[in-house]
């Protein structure tokens, strides 16, 4: 067993090459092999978004508080709000983020397949952020 004391985990500032707007991520577990989860509690400010990106084995997303938005390739994008759930399968490209107006903070959970966990590609274009399906 690991016990990781709250006060002993480090939150860094996202990498701008992946995020639009101040992002915060402290990584909640990565855990050794032949495990392959990996848990990270993101904070986004108030329009703060992650760029299109897939994740080998897929990706859920819980959020806790504030309310945010998602978008598929293939969908307008959607509100999301604390309590709700999101499953996002393997190889779906996706984005998510902070609502212009309010800040959002989620946990993300997914597996690593040989170490790889993320694949990332280009931001998000204002109008695909900013128009929400009905």
């Amino acid at each position: 067993m690991e016990l990781i004391p709250a006060n002993e985990r480090q939150t860094q500032k996202s990498d701008r090459s992946w995020f639009t707007g101040e992002v915060w991520l402290e990584t909640i577990n990565l855990a050794p092999a032949p495990a392959r989860h990996r848990a990270v509690h993101v904070t986004f400010e108030a329009g703060a978004r992650t760029a299109w990106h897939s994740h080998p084995l897929g990706q859920t997303i819980y959020v806790v508080e504030g309310v945010g938005v998602i978008g598929t390739r293939d969908a307008l994008p959607r509100v999301i709000r604390a309590g709700d759930s999101v499953w996002l399968p393997p190889g779906e490209e996706h984005w998510h983020g902070a609502a212009p107006d309010e800040k959002m903070k989620h946990i993300s959970i997914q597996e690593a397949e040989s170490g790889f966990v993320t694949t990332w590609m280009e931001h998000v274009a204002e109008e695909d952020y900013s128009t929400l399906a009905e």
